[in-house]
């Protein structure tokens, strides 16, 4: 039985947990199932075939974090078992947080664990009113370690300490205000709330926005140095003579929409001019 899905239509992926009768855990199956689902959509990503991503989950709650039955087994595993394990889910945290397009996390209930990880990756988060986010691992003897390095991204290193060594519960409200999520709606609108930001998304250039993410990756490592200002020069310098940049700034002075957004004039944009 599948624990996930994977469903692409019009350039929209759709990644959902689909575990509801226990609240969406993850245990080794289901990373093996996102991992594998991961790497097909870097693929389509990357040419070009998938735009955006939306992540999200079936039932009351977007992910519990580790299924029970997966963690009475850890209880026996030596320390290369938990190392295998381990990077299996860090396989996943980092394939989702570098996929080449904008990614959307959908949350409409509580997210604890390595939940509150999946939506650290995502590029946008979307919450319900009612969604919970918890770093829980400290309650239970263990550290969100593989987790940490997206969600202190997230939250800064000031409230990750405090949430990571305390275990508290951010209500949505909260995690709006550190940075956690981008956006918080009632239950009802929450689907609204999410096709509203695709359309947002789908309106940008995919190149531009791919190379947009991968520039973020790279500045973010070293902000201020020569080798990045030279870097970023390239960036733009390159997209200004691509074709789609080409594209952006002809539509932009003739005021009308670039073809991208419409896919079946894409592949009559012209060529890039020096």
């Amino acid at each position: 039985m599948a624990y996930s899905t994977l469903i692409v239509e019009q350039g929209v992926a759709r990644l959902t947990l689909n575990r509801p009768d226990v609240h969406n855990a993850f245990d080794d199956s289901l990373i093996a199932e996102l991992n594998a689902h991961l790497e097909k959509l870097h693929t389509l990503a990357q040419a070009g075939d998938v735009r955006v991503v939306v992540l999200g989950s079936e039932g009351k709650s977007f992910s519990a974090g580790a299924d029970l039955n997966w963690m009475k087994r850890m209880v026996d595993y030596d320390l290369a078992d938990n190392l295998a394990d381990s990077r299996k889910l860090a396989a996943l945290m980092h394939g989702l947080d570098t996929l080449p397009c904008p990614t959307v996390c959908r949350v409409q209930g509580a997210a604890f664990g390595g939940a509150v990880g999946l939506a650290a990756c995502c590029d946008v988060v979307i919450a319900s009113e009612k969604a919970k986010f918890c770093l829980s691992e400290v309650k239970i003897g263990l550290s969100p370690a593989v987790i940490s390095p997206y969600v202190q991204r997230a939250l800064g290193v000031r409230q990750m300490r405090r949430y990571a060594l305390t275990a508290e519960v951010m209500d949505a409200p909260t995690a709006l205000a550190l940075g956690l999520a981008h956006q918080v709606v009632e239950r009802e609108a929450l689907d609204s709330a999410v096709d509203a930001m695709l359309a947002t998304l789908l309106a940008g250039s995919p190149q531009a926005q791919r190379a947009t993410k991968a520039l973020l990756a790279s500045v973010v490592q070293s902000p201020d140095s020569d080798a990045t200002r030279e870097h970023t020069c390239h960036v733009i310098a390159k997209l200004r003579v691509s074709q789609e940049g080409q594209e952006g700034l002809s539509s932009f002075f003739e005021k009308r929409r670039p073809v991208w957004t419409s896919p079946e004039e894409h592949n009559n944009a012209a060529e890039p001019r020096s």
